[in-house]
């Protein structure tokens, strides 16, 4: 396999994550309609990716979990602390962010849905910055800046839209922030445990809200294909192309998510646009380009002089 096609195989990696991730929105519409709440749904989401990815796990990886095990042995005890605690941030943020996501979807809009994970990536470099320390630049400062601009224009039509796109954002950007820090660990063991602390965290409302237990097919298959299309597929798609392309190439395919949610939003569930939304979406997606041109131009200069060589 030539290097070309091998780097195009990881792209395609990267873009079908993303472009999966896309209709989400779909089946989760479809449980809502046939009758069940969005706490519901983020529970048996959460049951059903926990085995899922358990299957896949014991199986097959021993070896990765055990060698996370020995790693977190062998840490000094304050860095145990940290690590432990990190972990557990984790999993309540991707839990926060996967019930703000159902909910919005179910309650408020689909398109306000696909604006809360088009800031997030400007969100989770704002947060890098202050947080981490990371270094920005002068052009991502504006991008970011732009954004802030289009969120206060989405306001003025409608100040709970826009709070609730940020706490979606903003719930996954502190998760993956955390991310960033736990380099140390497997990305696919850390999505198992945090799919325990998920489940340690539900189970008390679970229980309290427990009636009887879904035997309806359509919710059970529709509940294993979240789980397992729009769920772990995708994790595994995006950390399959982190091997082969930057992280900055897969950063421009996240994009494709919420462009495919606003599709979806407008020609599937055939919501409308109001004036005010219209104009602070197009302003972010100024600021998206503006934030990212960096990447965009060395991306571009890369495919000008493969065309020049070739």
């Amino acid at each position: 396999m030539t290097k070309k096609k091998g780097s195009l195989i990881y792209l395609l990696a990267a873009v079908s994550a993303a472009f999966i991730w896309g209709f989400l929105t779909i089946p989760l519409k479809r449980l809502h309609e046939i009758g069940y709440p969005s706490e519901q749904i983020l529970y048996y989401r959460v049951f059903a990716s926990f085995i899922l990815i358990w299957i896949f796990n014991l199986p097959f990886r021993r070896k990765v979990i055990k060698a996370d095990i020995d790693l977190l042995r062998t840490m000094p005890a304050p860095d145990r602390k940290k690590a432990l605690l990190l972990l557990l941030a984790t999993g309540i943020f991707i839990t926060a962010n996967w019930f703000t996501y159902i909910y919005v979807v179910n309650h408020i809009g689909v398109k306000v849905a696909g604006f809360g994970y088009l800031i997030c990536p400007l969100i989770t470099a704002g947060g890098g910055f202050l947080i981490l320390k990371e270094p920005l630049s002068r052009v991502k400062v504006i991008g970011i800046t732009t954004a802030v601009i289009s969120i206060i224009i989405l306001s003025t039509g409608s100040v709970s839209q826009a709070l609730w796109s940020v706490l979606v954002a903003i719930s996954y950007s502190i998760y993956l922030i955390i991310q960033r820090v736990l380099t140390q660990f497997d990305k696919i063991n850390m999505l198992a445990l945090q799919l325990i602390i998920a489940m340690l965290l539900l189970l008390p409302f679970y229980i309290y809200q427990f009636k009887s237990f879904p035997t309806g097919a359509e919710f059970w298959l529709t509940i294993f294909i979240v789980a397992l299309l729009f769920t772990l597929v995708p994790l595994l798609l995006s950390l399959f192309a982190l091997t082969g392309i930057p992280s900055s190439t897969l950063g421009i395919t996240i994009y494709i998510n919420p462009v495919i949610t606003f599709g979806v939003a407008f020609f599937y569930f055939h919501e409308s646009f109001e004036q005010s939304q219209l104009a602070g979406y197009l302003l972010l997606l100024a600021s998206v380009i503006i934030f990212n041109w960096q990447i965009i131009s060395n991306i571009a200069s890369r495919k000008k002089l493969r065309t020049q060589l070739s």
